[in-house]
């Protein structure tokens, strides 16, 4: 029987529902009252229960036409959704979304600065950015799931994307307010021996490098504090807590009166890649946002240099 229903019984129950009357159901529909109440009967004929009780020529529906109800207003909902985006897919900048996935120290650090460019230059366009870490950015970004990723250290290209170098930085040492190291413009690891020290997480891969250096110059630091991002290490440091070494884009984002940066002697290598789906619909903006990003690189570096002095 269910195979049996249309469409036009669900528009005719629908619109009984919301007028409340067949009268006004036929209005609602631009039909006639006894096509609207032959369409009711046929719909409870197939059905093979009753939706409405006639009181005094009057429908009054009952339990299973409100749960039916219900059901029918969700789909109505969801039509709904999609006839405004097929609305909106015809107007030129409200056709555009763009979904950008990136590293959480890069939604904070790099995006920003590009974004206000590139959103000024396109107001009706939709951003979303969603931070995620390594290694499920690049599964996602093989998934086809987003238009864009950014990501950092990737020396190929996961499968199915592109691999675009945007940054090539080294990771910075980051000072507290006041410290007697900021009299000196470039920091060696045996400037480190004996002070305290805030690490990265065990299993962060700078971290490995940084203890390797220092461990190969003998260098012994007091390791009294780590955190899980480099966001937690700069307050820490920013707070007295400590020195660190951290990368360039967070560091510069949050330097300021009480944290301060300076080079570090032996370079690690910090780099920003994007990456680009190769089996995903192209979005016409993409290589503009990319034009963006490589504009708010190259002024984060004069900041840097600036910052550094």
């Amino acid at each position: 029987m269910a195979a049996a229903l249309t469409h036009r019984h669900i528009e005719v129950f629908r619109a009984v529902m919301t007028a409340g009357s067949v009268t006004e159901a036929a209005a609602l529909l631009h039909s006639s009252q006894p096509t609207v109440s032959r369409e009711l009967a046929r719909l409870e004929f197939l059905l093979g229960y009753a939706l409405f009780e006639r009181l005094r020529g009057r429908l009054k529906p009952n339990a299973r036409a409100l749960s039916l109800f219900d059901e029918v207003q969700r789909s109505y909902q969801s039509l709904d959704h999609i006839a405004g985006r097929a609305h909106a897919l015809g107007r030129a900048e409200q056709a555009v979304r763009l979904s950008v996935l990136c590293l959480p120290a890069l939604s904070h650090a790099l995006l920003p600065g590009a974004c206000a460019d590139f959103m000024a230059q396109h107001s009706g366009l939709q951003l979303t950015v969603t931070p995620q870490e390594s290694p499920l950015l690049e599964e996602w970004m093989s998934a086809q799931r987003f238009d864009l990723g950014l990501t950092e250290q990737v020396h190929q290209a996961p499968a199915g994307t592109q691999l675009l170098p945007l940054l090539a930085m080294d990771e910075v040492c980051i000072l507290p307010a006041g410290h007697a190291l900021l009299a000196k413009t470039v920091l060696t690891p045996a400037d480190f021996e004996g002070l305290d020290f805030v690490s990265l997480s065990a299993d962060d891969p700078y971290r490995a490098q940084l203890d390797a250096i220092f461990a190969q110059q003998g260098v012994s630091r007091r390791l009294r504090m780590e955190a899980h991002s480099a966001v937690a290490v700069c307050a820490m440091v920013s707070a007295g807590l400590g020195l660190a070494i951290v990368n360039p884009l967070t560091a510069l984002a949050l330097a300021g009166p009480q944290l301060h940066l300076r080079p570090f002697s032996v370079s690690v290598p910090f780099k920003v890649a994007a990456l680009l789906p190769l089996h995903r619909p192209a979005q016409p903006l993409v290589g503009e946002l990319i034009e963006c990003l490589k504009r708010e690189t190259e002024n984060l570096q004069t900041r840097f240099t600036a910052a550094a002095n």
